[in-house]
């Protein structure tokens, strides 16, 4: 995503700062105090939740911003966001397509917008199918590869264990090829697995195994090009909005 932010501010005035933002401090934090004290132009964000408290504060202040991510709040707000009901829903068709009948989903934290729209793209597939499904319990996409192989472990060990596994990130998808492979279940034949790709990781790795791909870049791109004609205030905010789509 820096990638593509630093060539959409490319040959402007503007300097890109990376603002840190500690897990045991509200994320409003860092936000209030660039704006209050004036250290930036504009700011862009990530990890939306559907109430965000960073979108609010802006909105109130009118500062220039785009989220990464989408919230449920009523005012229009500028976004980048990736079409995560579309990237489960096609995942889970794949997988039930290929003839998988019980469905294992890691999702993100549930204070997440987008953990909201993989579980209903999921949900949608598996019930349009009637088939068995799992939501991994304790563990989500920010859980540490450990936590998340145990839990997948656990679950290939029972007699209706799973045999379609999404996960939206290459961690928890390669914590779910460790399980399989310490309980000698062969991917592709056993197990199927459809992961999100934002990188070329899984293009190197044997068995190959199906992806979708989230360009990162690109969406920090198209941020950055947003967030320059909301700081120049001419575009209506219909304008800065963008799905990316699957």
């Amino acid at each position: 995503m820096i990638r593509g932010l630093s060539a959409a501010l490319r040959e402007t005035p503007y300097h890109l700062i990376i603002t840190p933002h500690f897990s045991d401090t509200p994320a409003l934090d860092p936000v209030a105090h660039i704006v209050r004290n004036r250290m930036a132009d504009g700011l862009l964000f990530s990890r939306t939740q559907p109430s965000d408290d960073r979108v609010k504060f802006l909105m109130e202040n009118d500062f220039p911003f785009v989220c990464h991510g989408r919230t449920e709040l009523a005012t229009p707000h500028p976004f980048v966001d990736y079409d995560n009901y579309a990237f489960a829903y096609r995942a889970a068709r794949s997988l039930i397509e290929a003839g998988c009948r019980k469905l294992f989903i890691i999702l993100p934290p549930d204070r997440f917008t987008f953990c909201q729209h993989m579980r209903h793209g999921f949900m949608t597939a598996v019930r349009e199918e009637g088939i068995a499904f799992e939501i991994a319990s304790g563990v989500t996409l920010d859980s540490k590869s450990e936590a998340v192989r145990a839990v997948v472990f656990e679950a290939m060990a029972r007699a209706d264990r799973p045999d379609g596994f999404i996960c939206g990130g290459e961690v928890s998808a390669l914590s779910v090829m460790s399980a399989a492979y310490d309980h000698d279940l062969a991917i592709g034949r056993d197990i199927r697995l459809v992961a999100k790709q934002t990188s070329g990781l899984f293009d190197e790795i044997r068995p190959k195994i199906e992806t979708i791909y989230e360009d990162l870049s690109e969406a920090g791109n198209i941020m950055g090009r947003l967030l320059l004609k909301r700081i120049a205030g001419h575009a209506p905010i219909e304008e800065l909005q963008v799905l990316q789509t699957v």
